[in-house]
C-alpha cells in the first residue's frame, strides 16, 4: 500500500504542482519561503541534538508552545525545529518561539522532498502533534531511525470512522511511532483500535499553554475606550457565525445602550468581507486593520488582526467561542478561561469535546444550541454581573486544575529525551 502511496504521489507531481502554485497565486503559501515546501532548507542546520516538532497550523502549533520553552529549559544543549503548513501558523511561531527554536515550512509528502528535508536537517527525535499524518514523512523518518512520539494524540469520532475503514493504511502509519501521547482515555482508546502499540493518556496539553499574550499599552488604550461600556466578543468565528453574531447584536442594542461588539474572525483575511456584511445589516463598524478604534459611534468593532486574540480576552467579559454555531468542531475554550472571560459556546465542539464536557460538569460554561439561544445567553450575562464572574471563575478553576498535565508528558518524553540529550541541565 505504501508502495501504491509514492507511485500515486509521484505520478500526480504535477497536479501538485498546479495546486501549489494556486495557493501561492492566493497568498496562501509564502513565495520567500516556497522551496521549503520542496524540502529546500532555508535554515542551517544547528551543531547538536535537534528535536522536529511538526504541526499541522496555528491551533496544533500553540498546544506545544509551552512543550517547546520546558523542553529548553529542562535540556540547555537542544536545538528544536518546528515545522506547520501554513503561512499564519508561520507568523505565529515567529513572534512566540523561544531561544533555539525555530519554524520551517513542511514540506510536501513527495519522497523527494520528504527525503531532502531529512537529509538536511537529520532530526534525532520528532514530535508530531494530534493527528498530522503524512506516509512518506512518516515512514521515511522512521527508516532512518529517529525515534517517534505522537503528542497531545486526538482522533475525531469521524476520523475514527473514516479510518477503521482504511485500518490497512492507518496501522503502519500508527505503527511507527514509539509512543502515542493521546489527550484523554477516549482517545487513547481509538488510537488502540486503531493499531497503536504502546499508548499513554497524561491528558490535553492545550491545559498546559500560556494564557494568550496582550500589548499591555494597547489594552490599556483600549480598556479606556470601551470599558464603560456593556461587551462581549465574538472570538475565531467563521462564515455564516457573523452574520448570525450581528443579528444578535442588532436585537441585544435595543436594549443594551452603546453595546459593542467585538468579534475577532478566525482568519484576519476576512475581515473586510465582515464589516462590509455587518455594515449590509445596519451596524456602525470599525475595522483594526484599517487602523480604526471603537469610537463612542461603533456599534462592532472587527478584530482582524494576527495573535491579538488574547488582547480581546482580557478586554470582554463575555465570549462566545467561534466554530461552534456550524459544524466546524469548536475552538479552544480554555484560551478565555484563562483570561476570566465568561464563555458561551455552540452544539459543534467536537474539536474540544472533552474540555468542553468538563466545562459542562463543572458548570463553568454556558452552551447555546442557535442564533435563538446565543442572544438569549449573551443577554442574561450582559445583566448579571454576579453570574458572569461565576462562570469565568469557574471555568479558570478547571484550566487550573488541569495544568499538571505538561509534567506528566515530560515523565512520558523523559527516556527520549535523556537518550539523546544527556542528563537535565547538562552544560548549564
Amino acid at each position: 500500500m505504501l508502495a501504491l502511496y509514492r507511485g500515486l504521489s509521484a505520478a500526480a507531481a504535477p497536479l501538485i504542482d498546479a495546486l501549489l502554485a494556486r495557493r501561492l497565486a492566493a497568498g496562501k503559501e509564502d513565495k520567500a519561503r516556497f522551496g521549503e515546501r520542496l524540502g529546500r532548507p532555508g535554515l542551517a542546520r544547528p551543531a547538536g541534538s535537534l528535536i522536529w516538532v511538526h504541526a499541522a497550523s496555528v491551533g496544533e502549533s500553540l498546544s506545544v508552545l509551552s512543550l517547546i520553552v520546558r523542553l529548553l529549559e529542562d535540556y540547555p544543549a537542544l536545538h528544536v525545529l518546528v515545522t506547520t503548513g501554513t503561512v499564519t501558523s508561520a507568523a505565529l511561531m515567529a513572534e512566540r518561539l523561544p531561544e533555539r527554536a525555530f519554524h520551517q515550512f513542511a514540506p510536501i509528502d513527495r519522497v523527494d522532498c520528504v527525503r531532502s528535508f531529512l537529509g538536511h536537517w537529520h532530526p534525532d527525535l520528532a514530535l508530531w502533534v494530534e493527528s498530522e499524518f503524512w506516509p512518506n514523512l512518516l515512514t521515511e523518518t522512521k527508516k532512518r531511525g529517529t525515534r517517534l512520539v505522537l503528542v497531545n494524540a486526538r482522533i475525531s469520532p469521524r476520523a475514527f470512522a473514516r479510518w477503521r475503514f482504511f485500518s490497512w493504511a492507518i496501522k503502519p502509519m500508527l505503527g511507527s511511532f514509539d509512543l502515542c501521547l493521546a489527550q484523554s482515555e477516549t482517545e487513547a482508546a481509538r488510537l488502540k483500535a486503531l493499531g497503536a502499540m504502546r499508548v499513554a493518556s497524561p491528558g490535553n496539553l492545550k491545559f498546559a499553554a500560556e494564557p494568550l499574550p496582550a500589548n499591555e499599552p494597547e489594552r490599556a488604550k483600549l480598556a479606556a475606550l470601551v470599558s464603560a461600556r456593556p461587551r462581549w466578543l465574538a472570538a475565531s468565528t467563521h462564515p455564516g457565525e457573523e452574520e448570525i453574531v450581528g443579528r444578535v447584536h442588532m436585537t441585544l442594542s435595543r436594549r443594551y445602550d452603546r453595546l459593542l461588539t467585538v468579534i475577532v474572525p478566525r482568519h484576519p483575511g476576512r475581515g473586510r468581507a465582515v464589516a462590509q456584511e455587518l455594515r449590509a445589516m445596519g451596524a456602525m463598524v470599525a475595522l483594526r486593520s484599517a487602523g480604526e478604534n471603537p469610537l463612542p459611534s461603533s456599534s462592532v468593532y472587527i478584530a482582524d488582526s494576527m495573535g491579538e486574540l488574547g488582547l480581546f480576552y482580557r478586554l470582554c467579559p463575555i465570549s462566545f467561542v467561534g466554530g461552534s454555531l456550524i459544524p466546524h468542531g469548536g475552538h479552544n475554550p480554555i484560551e478565555p478561561a484563562q483570561l476570566d472571560s465568561a464563555i458561551v459556546h455552540g452544539p459543534y465542539m467536537q474539536n474540544f469535546r472533552d474540555i468542553a464536557a468538563e466545562l459542562s460538569r463543572s458548570n463553568a460554561a454556558v452552551k447555546v444550541m442557535d442564533e435563538a439561544e446565543l442572544g438569549q445567553a449573551i443577554g442574561r450575562l450582559l445583566s448579571d454581573d454576579l453570574e458572569t464572574g461565576r462562570l469565568a471563575h469557574a471555568a479558570r478553576r478547571v484550566a487550573e486544575a488541569k495544568s499538571a498535565v505538561m509534567d506528566q508528558v515530560l515523565s512520558e518524553l523523559a527516556p527520549f529525551l535523556l537518550a539523546l540529550a544527556g542528563p537535565r541541565h547538562a552544560g548549564a
